[in-house]
């Protein structure tokens, strides 16, 4: 761009710096998200790998076992590498899963998701490794003494001396412990993690069978190559990873980072919803800003500038906007990620929190991002101004020409069409395939809505225009504004049916979801209690022996515990369960019987038709730690997603569940004929008391604490989805604001025929809430669509119960108009305040 024009386009952004500001805030919203989606997750990664940095520090080769939920390693193997050529020590390791209490022993320690274990504690002598390094008190040496690490003696409140104590799901009752010391953990005191150490007598006594250990560190003898001792190990130990302290580590960030994967896409697919939303929002404000430069334009045509100097002018503007709003729309997005981390903190849904990390990656993202949309979206108004001959320009009626809309019309019905068959077929099916069928079809309507909704907006807005006619001609003159350019009534819409598209969508899933809990809960649960605990905790071992021991009146309990073995090369996840079914559950048995014997199995009309099995067959399955076993099938049951595809029996559960990890998802209690049910409940509550996490609920708390999951869920949903919604709405304060600045000539002649400024206001507000409902009904009934249409493919999932929420979609409908009418109001007041005989005279 030729110097003077640069000027010229410089000194144009400073002298409307209204539109300047809104155009900024444009690119602003657009790059938050994304710039925010990245900080997010990279504080989380940052803050996982921080806790497992100081891992298998100093340790040469570490051996355990291929999968971490097998039985571990065996002792006699540990024995075993003791005796090898090239090792100089071996240490041991055991854990498990730890909740510690607070010092009253009425509450359990918060991790925030982090990690809550405990470990046994090896002296120096006997350890490979960099030394634990004690910061208060000295390490446990006796039966019930405990070290913590810092932050976890932190978080808890308890110093060197104090007394507490500390829960072993898998065992019985909690037990009191005395804090000995305070050990440092490197770089994973900031995450929460909550480290208890004990004794090696007593974490071998908590956490393992006698026969195995978690995994062994080992040292080698001077003048060992570690390398090579490690390969030298693995090829003696083909079915366990051997790895050295970097592969450790990596192999836990890896585990991380694949977690993470999820929450990654999930963030940014929310991003690219956001930046697809100021995308439109900032092509819509160039459209806009170019229409009403098009005088200007049209004179430095005349007075000897080029097409060429005139389109570089416009995308040299674009270029300093898109600079500007890029940087600032990262800053906003670091903020982002703070308020993010907060709102999944206030929620307590499990993720550590560390100092937010702001990667290179991340900066270079958001400003490539933002540049780029910000002049993609500029070029083509600029390169249709450029081409408009400046004798044309100057005409006052050339601004409100338009080309016709036919041709995006006919295209907009055959994606329309296209995409309404491919949700039709995707729905009919279920699994990836067709959820990814009515994805597409879903994308194909989206640019349906697009191409087609200025068309649409016309005869909808005119129905619409029922809601003015109360308001007389100041209604009918906010009707005919709507309608009179249906390109910029479509695209101030389209941010908003995009975010109303999702949250009804998101809306019919929570509610699909919690109707299908509900339905599969009263059909299939004939207990009238139910034991349930935290995530990764659920109903302790120990709590179920205290239920059956001491509270009278019990007919039956039984514990729902879950397995994982290989069948065929893959992996199943199988329940298991520690009493009958029969008289707890209700289902529905196609063959065989429902009692599981020793050795035995049932399986699902699913499984047995995939696998083509039936009563009396026998089935090999492998376990994680590659032992063979038989299994012969006993009956098989009707698709239950309270069982899943799979039951095996409590003695197969206990040869491949390791005894640290045992524990109850819930447990379902049957009271005997004429039992005080009241009474009962008390009793239960009495017996379950000293476990602290376990709760005693009944089949409506059973139903409503599985729906509060899911609307904890969706809350975060709803959260993320507010950003993409108040985007929506800045973009109608934008928009509005900018046809304000177009229309001022009319405004001013209808103030200077009379129209008092009030009126002015209200036209302007009727106007933004036509174009808001109008937006919210395509929305609302795209995502009816769309929602149905991905329920559809999740019925083999267990959420087979469709359910609209009518009530929660009018709501969003009505504040889709009140939303309309309060993003009015300062473009309102400024098309009120301007001046009649200067808008008149303004060329």
């Amino acid at each position: 761009m030729s110097s003077p024009m640069r000027k010229v386009a410089l000194r144009n952004l400073a002298a409307h710096k209204v539109r300047l500001v809104l155009t900024l805030l444009s690119v602003v919203l657009g790059t938050a998200f994304i710039s925010g989606s990245f900080v997010f997750t990279d504080t989380l990664q940052r803050t996982f790998d921080g806790i497992f940095e100081g891992q298998a520090r100093g340790v040469d080769v570490r051996v355990g076992p291929a999968n971490t939920q097998s039985l571990g390693l065996p002792t006699n193997i540990v024995d075993a590498l003791a005796k090898t050529e090239g090792v100089a020590r071996v240490a041991p390791a055991v854990n498990g899963p730890v909740v510690l209490l607070d010092p009253e022993g009425k509450k359990a320690v918060q991790t925030g998701g982090a990690p809550s274990f405990g470990l046994s504690y090896l002296p120096p002598d006997k350890a490979v490794g960099e030394p634990d390094k004690f910061v208060a008190g000295a390490p446990p040496t006796q039966t019930g003494e405990i070290a913590l690490n810092s932050g976890g003696a932190e978080k808890a409140g308890l110093q060197v001396g104090d007394k507490t104590k500390v829960l072993i799901p898998s065992k019985g009752e909690p037990f009191e412990v005395t804090l000995s010391g305070i050990y440092e953990m490197p770089g994973a005191e900031g995450g929460g993690v909550v480290a208890v150490m004990f004794t090696e007598p007593q974490g071998r006594k908590l956490f393992t069978d006698g026969s195995h250990v978690a995994y062994a560190d080992i040292a080698a003898a001077p003048g060992v190559s570690p390398d090579a001792l490690r390969d030298q190990l693995a090829a003696g130990l083909p079915n366990y990873k051997v790895q050295n302290s970097d592969e450790v580590r990596e192999d836990m960030k890896k585990e991380i980072s694949e977690a993470l994967t999820f929450i990654n896409y999930f963030l940014l697919a929310f991003g690219a919803i956001a930046l697809i939303v100021g995308t439109f929002i900032i092509y819509n404000t160039f459209s806009m800003i170019v229409a009403q430069r098009l005088r200007e334009l049209a004179l430095l045509r005349a007075i000897g500038a080029s097409r060429q100097q005139v389109g570089r002018s416009v995308v040299g503007e674009a270029i300093v906007i898109g600079l500007i709003g890029s940087a600032i729309g990262l800053a906003a997005g670091i903020g982002l990620a703070y308020g993010l981390s907060a709102l999944l903190n206030a929620f307590d849904l499990g993720l550590p929190t560390g100092s937010l990390t702001v990667l290179p990656r991340t900066a270079i993202v958001a400003l490539v991002v933002g540049l780029t949309v910000t002049v993609a979206s500029a070029y083509a108004p600029a390169r249709r101004a450029a081409k408009v001959p400046p004798v044309e320009a100057m005409r006052s009626e050339f601004a409100s020409a338009g080309d016709s809309l036919r041709l995006r019309t006919i295209v907009g019905a055959v994606m329309a069409v296209v995409g309404g068959v491919l949700v039709f077929l995707g729905a009919q099916g279920t699994g990836k395939g067709s959820a990814v069928t009515v994805g597409v079809g879903a994308l194909a309507l989206i640019l349906a809505v697009l191409l087609a909704a200025p068309a649409l907006s016309r005869p909808m807005v005119v129905v619409l225009g029922v809601l003015t006619k109360p308001f007389g001609a100041i209604g009918q003159m906010a009707r005919n504004n709507a309608v009179r350019n249906p390109r910029r009534t479509a695209a101030t819409a389209f941010a908003l049916t995009l975010g109303l598209m999702l949250v009804s969508a998101i809306g019919i899933l929570g509610a699909s979801a919690k109707t299908s809990v509900g339905v599969l809960i009263d059909r299939g649960v004939k207990a009238e209690y139910v034991l349930a605990g935290p995530q990764m905790i659920g109903a302790p071992i120990g709590a179920v022996d205290a239920v059956r021991t001491q509270v009278p009146g019990i007919s039956d309990v039984t514990g729902i515990r879950v397995v994982a073995f290989e069948v065929d090369g893959d992996q199943v996840g199988a329940t298991s369960l520690d009493g009958p079914i029969d008289p707890v559950m209700d289902i529905d048995m196609l063959s065989g019987t429902s009692t599981v014997p020793a050795g035995g199995m049932l399986v699902d009309e699913t499984k047995a038709q995939e696998k083509g099995w039936k009563v009396g067959d026998k089935v090999g399955i492998t376990s994680l730690d590659k032992k063979q076993l038989e299994l012969t099938v006993a009956g098989v049951y009707a698709n239950s997603a309270l069982l899943g595809p799979m039951v095996v029996d409590s003695g197969v559960y206990e040869q491949l569940m390791p005894q640290s990890l045992r524990t109850n998802i819930f447990v379902l209690v049957k009271a005997a004929p004429g039992t005080d049910l009241t009474a009962m409940r008390a009793n239960l509550e009495k017996a379950t008391e000293p476990f602290v996490v376990v709760q005693v609920q009944d089949h409506e708390q059973f139903k409503g604490a599985q729906g509060q999951q899911i609307n904890t869920l969706l809350a975060i949903l709803y959260g993320l989805l507010a950003l993409a919604v108040v985007i929506a709405v800045l973009g109608i304060i934008n928009t509005l604001a900018l046809s304000v600045v177009e229309r001022r000539r009319e405004i001013g002649m209808l103030r200077a025929v009379g129209t008092q400024r009030a009126q002015v206001r209200r036209t302007i507000y009727l106007e933004s809430m036509l174009i808001a409902i109008f937006g919210a009904i395509v929305g609302l009934v795209l995502g009816i669509a769309l929602g149905v249409g991905f329920l559809r493919t999740l019925r083999d999932m267990g959420i087979d119960q469709i359910t609209i929420p009518w009530s929660q979609l009018v709501i969003v409908l009505i504040a889709s108009g009140v939303v309309g009418v309060l993003a009015a109001v300062w473009p309102g007041v400024r098309a009120a305040r301007t001046p009649p005989l200067a808008a008149i005279a303004d060329l």
